[in-house]
């Protein structure tokens, strides 16, 4: 009972068709999509490159692909995880990253959405910030979701910003997208202090996985904003935070986002408050974040996309996907838009590049023109395949941004 009403409650976050079975599914279906259901539905499912997952598929058929596939992934997700969820604590080699959490409201599962919350502390004794955590379980109560405060796997000074947190994260939130209900564009990232200082690193290299960002308290140290293109982001500090120039840095990266904003009105919607007089702590003033952050919801499929990596690298960013993230250097950029049938790409592109693609970017009943720096480099039509579907998944839990298509360009 609790998997069938998984089934119909993603199937209803995706305006999809309920499927109660894959059996009945393939009774439904025609044969690439009776493939499909029978390798979703098998208890040890093939490889990538089975035939059930090559075959071409019409627009209807990929979108019931990601349902049936979906699904199944999150059986896997919940089967994999449940030590770990009930332990409330994911483990990554040598850390270890703890949580606990509050659920406000009564969304159906499906549409929950959560909040990512990070505490204070840093460079400290253990005990520190075991208590700057348990602060910030009560920091904050959104009117409606899931509220999760994590604690730091290590007490460094930069808690929330070195390499393992953003694999963890990205852990954390397949968890709960499978497992909670979670709605994969209502995700929301905030923190105090420390945890802001990783609101500025996290928010802009995995924009792609938040619906909002807001940073309290916090100091940027060597962050870029130029990944924060489509990722609403709120700045929160008191006007008497004068430690480290945290409170003329807020005002001066205020400044940036209103000129970027200014530069490309359809990006870099911000907000910020920097509260005149008031210290390090705000007295529970930012709390007037969360009201704005609810407003917006992921947008998955972006038509324009600026990604700059940061000292972690990553290979996926929205729809783009380069084959080696060790390989990018901090400061690559890549700018990449759609017209039309036309997507453009320009800077560090590197060969090999993969273009996750959707009916949602692009019509792929129609060719598609890919040019990379002035340069045309494909014109033709890109099959859907259940195999770009399950790729898409396995990477994350995240029907929202699953490819129904890739396109690797040489």
């Amino acid at each position: 009972m609790i998997l069938a009403s998984r089934r119909l409650a993603l199937a209803a976050a995706l305006c999809l068709p309920a499927l109660s079975s894959p059996a009945v599914a393939q009774q439904r279906a025609p044969d690439a999509l009776a493939d499909i259901a029978r390798w979703a539905g098998a208890r040890a499912q093939q490889s990538l490159d089975d035939p059930a997952l090559s075959r071409p598929l019409d627009r209807d058929e990929a979108v019931r692909a990601v349902a049936l596939l979906s699904a199944a992934r999150m059986r896997a997700i919940t089967a994999d995880m449940a030590t770990a969820m009930a332990a409330k604590q994911i483990v990554r080699g040598d850390k270890v990253m703890q949580w606990q959490s509050k659920r406000f409201g009564n969304a159906a599962p499906g549409h929950r959405s959560l909040w990512i919350s990070m505490h204070g502390g840093g460079n400290a004794e253990p005990a520190v910030n075991d208590q700057q955590w348990r602060n910030q379980i009560g920091l904050y109560q959104p009117a409606e979701g899931i509220y999760l405060a994590p604690r730091a796997p290590t007490d460094t000074w930069n808690l929330w910003h070195e390499g393992h947190i953003d694999p963890m994260f990205q852990q954390l939130i397949d968890m709960q997208v499978a497992m909670n209900g979670v709605d994969p564009n209502r995700v929301y990232l905030m923190g105090y202090s420390a945890g802001g200082d990783g609101v500025w690193q996290l928010a802009p290299r995995m924009a792609d996985r938040f619906a909002a960002a807001a940073m309290m308290a916090g100091h940027p140290n060597d962050a870029s904003l130029l990944g924060l293109r489509n990722l609403p982001f709120a700045i929160f500090m008191g006007g008497a935070d004068s430690a480290y120039d945290r409170n003329k840095i807020a005002a001066e990266k205020t400044a940036e986002l209103d000129r970027l904003h200014a530069a490309d009105p359809g990006g870099y919607v911000h907000m910020s408050r920097i509260y005149p007089g008031l210290p390090h702590w705000m007295d529970h003033k930012d709390a007037e974040a969360l009201p704005w952050m609810a407003g917006f919801t992921r947008n998955a499929w972006p038509k324009r996309i600026v990604w700059v990596q940061d000292d972690v690298t990553h290979d996926r960013f929205y729809w783009l996907e380069i084959p080696d993230a060790a390989s990018a250097q901090q400061g690559d950029r890549i700018d990449a838009s759609v017209d039309g049938q036309t997507i453009a790409l320009s800077g560090a592109v590197p060969r090999g590049m993969t273009l996750r693609l959707s009916d949602r970017l692009i019509d792929l009943d129609r060719p598609v023109r890919v040019i990379v720096n002035d340069k045309p480099v494909f014109s033709g039509k890109v099959s859907r395949t259940g195999r770009a579907i399950q790729q898409s998944l396995l990477e994350r839990m995240d029907p929202q941004s699953a490819a129904t298509a890739m396109l690797t360009l040489d």
